[in-house]
């Protein structure tokens, strides 16, 4: 098994090493691929992120889940109990910028959405298995909003962030599928 933090850390580096057009030229095609997911085209209420790079572009995808009526809520962290809420997002305009320089909904702006109105939750990390683990960036956020979310979930990946293993938890929840610019990983 691959210990974690060295498959982050190697993960970090790797990513950096995405030119910038690389990086654009990937995420377009992962979300096309995602525009055509019967997950997407069902999803009237889709959780998403807003990316902070190396992290797949997630901008464009909620600037296309706009247009197509779709609600967007994104998640706002509470630290001090490793939590997450989701948030409804109808403009870029109310997010500010909070830990480690990521994007939140701006609270007094915005309003919380229940986990059991997402249809779809599209679940970020640094690495994953073709088995739909995931690696996160260590916080154990997803992993304990997942434990009460019914939802359908993917996440959106380069084909570099996937890796044969690492140790896999008791809490550690997978994900059905993962769009990467080479296809599409079914899971379930």
């Amino acid at each position: 098994m691959y210990n974690k933090i060295s498959i982050r850390n190697q993960m970090k580096e790797t990513l950096s090493r995405l030119t910038k057009p690389q990086y654009e030229d990937y995420s377009y095609k992962i979300a096309c691929m995602l525009f055509e997911d019967e997950a997407w085209k069902q999803a009237q209420v889709i959780g998403i992120t807003i990316s902070k790079q190396p992290e797949v572009d997630t901008y464009q995808i909620i600037r296309k889940a706009w247009e197509l009526g779709k609600q967007v809520v994104v998640p706002r962290c509470n630290p001090k109990e490793k939590r997450l809420a989701f948030r409804t997002l109808n403009e870029f305009s109310q997010l500010e910028s909070v830990f480690y320089g990521l994007f939140e909904p701006i609270e007094e702006l915005t309003t919380k959405v229940d986990a059991d109105r997402i249809d779809l939750m599209i679940v970020p990390g640094l690495a994953y298995t073709r088995e739909g683990y995931r690696l996160g960036f260590g916080g154990g956020y997803y992993d304990r909003y997942l434990l009460n979310y019914r939802g359908e979930t993917l996440s959106l990946a380069f084909t570099d962030q996937l890796v044969p293993e690492f140790l896999v938890e008791d809490h550690d929840i997978p994900v059905s599928k993962i769009i990467t610019n080479h296809g599409v990983i079914n899971i379930k």
